[in-house]
């Protein structure tokens, strides 16, 4: 049995750490590791001001972290885009817009307000960036994958979408890692935080075309990879963040059901059992009064990103927090979880 000691080792967005980008409150911020080795975290919904819905709204933003920073606290070295310092949207759309004639099935004068990261990944001299689509929170049109050359610095689209619905609805939020036998291993579940997990993978060096992905799923009593895929992990999740920290594949989980943000180690690799895998919670969700985020109670919590320098016994997450009534705190945390077993 494990034990965690939790520690929130600083803010990372908001006033006094990410002004000098042109963000004042922000959200998200799943990373990767740049083929430069720099760090690269894509963070959602960006203002100028700290307030949610301030100005200067765009989505998604990119900014690089130093590796070597993470056991003390992140430290930002710069953003991607063309305005040098300030975080430029990385993803090219107008909030808001309606889209003219057919994407995706889709008919035209359907709106998209904005375009919010899931996660990132590399694969080689390359990244890739998963978003959704959206109208709305939760109102998923189409999710993509946009790509990177040049360690995260400037995307561009590589045409592979799919629809919305695709899956029930359970194939809108996605996290991917590659794995030592060549395959890229994605868990998904919905953007309206009231679905379960599936299980998918697809060769790393066919990543972009749909027809090579394939789910893990139960028939004729057993699991296997071909089948429709069938849920994982039933529950109510959010955002999610896979990843081999080590010799070992890790699970980390915004269980929206059970308000919490939890470590799961997958010993096994991705298709442990998740309904009978250990369970840590980092931090837990409270009410506004009762926050202690030295001890990880945290009021309105969501996210929880595996940042890269994580070792097995000292995991790093990248913790996020909105006060939808007042619109600040919307920022992106920091934490340290000690794991002794």
């Amino acid at each position: 049995m494990r034990t965690l000691e939790v520690t929130k080792l600083r803010d990372l967005t908001g006033p006094g750490h990410t002004d000098e980008y042109g963000i004042g409150g922000t959200d998200l911020g799943a990373a990767a590791t740049a083929p430069d080795g720099r760090i690269v975290a894509v963070f959602g919904d960006t203002f100028e001001s700290t307030k949610a819905g301030g100005p200067g709204w765009r989505s998604p933003v990119i900014l690089f972290g130093d590796a070597d920073s993470v056991r003390s606290g992140l430290r930002w070295t710069g953003a991607a885009g063309p305005s040098r310092d300030y975080a430029d949207q990385v993803v090219s759309y107008r909030h808001n817009a309606r889209i003219g004639g057919r994407f995706g099935g889709l008919i035209g004068g359907t709106r998209i307000t904005t375009q919010l990261p899931t996660d990132l990944i590399t694969v080689g001299d390359t990244m890739y960036l998963h978003v959704m689509a959206c109208e709305g929170l939760g109102n998923v049109h189409w999710t993509e994958i946009h790509r990177s050359r040049d360690n995260g610095v400037s995307w561009e689209s590589t045409g592979l979408s799919w629809p919305g619905g695709h899956l029930g609805g359970h194939f809108q939020m996605l996290t991917w890692e590659l794995g030592p036998d060549g395959y890229v291993y994605a868990l998904t579940t919905g953007f309206q935080r009231d679905k379960g997990l599936l299980l998918h993978r697809v060769p790393a060096d066919h990543l972009l075309d749909a027809a090579a992905w394939e789910g893990w799923g139960f028939g004729d009593g057993a699991w296997a990879w071909g089948n429709a895929p069938t849920p994982v992990l039933p529950g109510a999740f959010g955002e999610l963040s896979l990843r081999r920290v080590g010799d070992m594949w890790w699970l980390c989980a915004f269980d929206a059901g059970n308000y919490r943000i939890d470590l799961i180690p997958m010993p096994d690799g991705p298709t442990t059992d998740l309904t009978t895998a250990e369970r840590l919670t980092v931090v837990s969700g409270c009410g506004w009064g009762e926050e202690d985020h030295v001890c990880g109670r945290v009021a309105q919590l969501y996210g929880g990103y595996i940042l890269p320098g994580s070792t097995p016994d000292e995991m790093h997450l990248v913790v996020s927090q909105w006060h939808t009534n007042e619109n600040w705190p919307y920022r992106a945390m920091h934490f340290r979880a000690r794991i002794a077993v």
